[in-house]
């Protein structure tokens, strides 16, 4: 299947299901499948910047990667509509709600570190378009932990996509400026 195909069929599966619950970007009216494009777009322009890197596979992850976490939907059904190594890559970009919070993050960034490249850059493509301005709600003091996090996602996932890792850099750099 070519990457349009692939990706309208992809993109019309999260945005139903995201849909489902009314999601919506914090601190906006913008329906949540502009997040999940915008994650994609980040990774069609990796793939044109990165050697040996699965599009097919990256963009589906990246459209996908808040469906395990964010709606109804099971692993099951992912592996049932796109195949198990989609619903597996999914999973690991998936919090485990079962663990406490501070540790959710490290056990997801342990479980994407043993799946392919192009998982760990959907964690760096979806670290990056979520330094954006941050909601209204967000003290200083969240605001410099969600820094303190993309600076851990950093270094973990060092090796995942020289390209993404160089954007996430600037990011980070760029958001210390909502920190005052």
């Amino acid at each position: 299947m070519d990457i349009q195909s692939i990706y309208q069929k992809t993109i019309i599966f999260a945005a139903h299901k995201h849909s489902e619950n009314n999601q919506l970007i914090p601190d906006s009216q913008l329906p949540y499948v502009v997040h999940l494009s915008n994650v994609a777009m980040e990774i069609l322009i990796t793939a044109s910047n990165t050697k040996e890197f699965d599009l097919n596979f990256a963009t589906q992850i990246a459209l996908l990667h808040d469906t395990l976490e964010d709606t109804t939907t099971t692993f099951h059904e992912l592996e049932l509509e796109f195949g198990i190594e989609i619903a597996e890559g999914v999973s690991a970009l998936t919090k485990n709600d079962n663990l406490p919070k501070e540790e959710k993050m490290l056990d997801s960034l342990n479980r994407i570190s043993s799946q392919r490249k192009e998982v760990w850059a959907v964690k760096l493509a979806d670290r990056i378009t979520n330094l954006q301005k941050p909601p209204k709600t967000w003290d200083s003091l969240k605001k410099r932990k969600y820094k303190n996090e993309a600076e851990v996602i950093l270094e973990k996932l060092k090796g995942a996509n020289q390209y993404l890792e160089n954007r996430l850099q600037v990011k980070i750099q760029e958001y210390e400026s909502y920190i005052h």
